[in-house]
């Protein structure tokens, strides 16, 4: 697994949390998010950057995912490497 981004803030109410990415995350990745109030892994389904849906974005770039679990600030993004 590879260290891709960590969240800066999550919208509970709509289960989205914003991640800032060191390295590339595209729709179809499989990620782990660790670190935070749950350890779960999906699959990237739905990304935005200013609310506009994107298939993919890189490093530097803030965007925001669906999230099927709660998690927190500073939790890690982890790219699982299959």
């Amino acid at each position: 697994m590879k260290p891709i981004g960590k969240i800066i803030h999550y919208y509970d109410k709509i289960s989205v949390a914003i991640v800032e990415l060191t390295d590339k995350m595209k729709i179809g990745d499989k990620i782990k998010i660790e670190g935070g109030k749950n350890e779960f892994d999906q699959i990237v389904d739905s990304m935005e950057i200013d609310r506009k849906s994107v298939d993919s974005a890189g490093s530097g770039d803030v965007v925001g995912i669906k999230v099927k679990e709660k998690t927190g600030e500073g939790a890690l993004v982890l790219r699982i490497e299959e």
